[in-house]
């Protein structure tokens, strides 16, 4: 279940609720494009999106991740119909879809659903704060620790499906870079990398070894938001 539709009260959720419909999000399917209006909101379940820019010379690095913690379409709520970021999923699973005039309308009534979505989007804020300051302050292998940490928390389990060439596009860095910090990694006992998957295997070591940006993102999830 989403978080942030689980906290709801029973009876907002049954008034919401039949303007959701099931989706599944395979990997790679892109929800938006820069600049496009978003017809829908998605409150992933078991899928985790990345939010993304992509520079002019076709350079992306991701700014955000939302699983089941959030919403993917906080611009529908917060007074715009579009973005310049590009949402796609970057691990397959599913949530649900509402439509935009749904979610605003929710959001207007002023009840349990406008102030779960407004400290919902403090806390997506200062992710992609610390996101910024990681990418630009911290090592390629405190990144990667960062970004893992960061799925594992809106994973079930210790494995996330993902390419090195998937990860270099969400860090913003060269695949190489990736390559030598997941083999780093790997040498210390903290992951086990194969084809397409990733594999963590001392989750305490790897969060020692991260910088302090994953613990400030999640302080501040836990601050803001309900409990799991």
């Amino acid at each position: 279940m989403n978080r942030l539709l689980a906290a709801l009260p029973e009876a907002d959720w049954a008034r919401w609720q039949p303007f959701f419909q099931p989706i599944a999000l395979p990997l790679g399917h892109v929800l938006y494009e820069s600049g496009e209006q978003i017809t829908h909101a998605v409150f992933p379940t078991t899928a985790i999106v990345s939010l993304m820019y992509v520079s002019e010379n076709g350079a992306s690095t991701g700014i955000a991740v939302v699983g089941n913690d959030g919403v993917v379409g906080v611009p529908l709520f917060m007074g715009g119909g579009s973005t310049p970021s590009r949402a796609v999923v970057q691990s397959a699973g599913h949530g649900w879809r509402v439509p935009a005039q749904a979610l605003r309308e929710e959001f207007a009534r002023g009840g349990a659903a406008m102030r779960l979505l407004l400290r919902y989007t403090l806390a997506k804020i200062a992710q992609m704060a610390q996101i910024a300051v990681c990418n630009r302050h911290h090592s390629v292998d405190q990144q990667l620790c960062r970004w893992l940490l960061l799925n594992l928390d809106r994973l079930p389990g210790l494995e996330l499906v993902v390419t090195q060439e998937l990860i270099a596009h969400m860090l913003g860095v060269r695949r190489e870079g990736v390559t030598e910090a997941a083999l780093a990694l790997q040498k210390a006992g903290l992951i086990a990398y194969r084809r397409g998957h990733v594999t963590v295997l001392d989750r305490s070591g790897l969060a020692a070894r991260a910088c302090e940006c994953h613990a400030v993102i999640l302080a501040e999830y836990e601050r803001l938001l309900p409990a799991p």
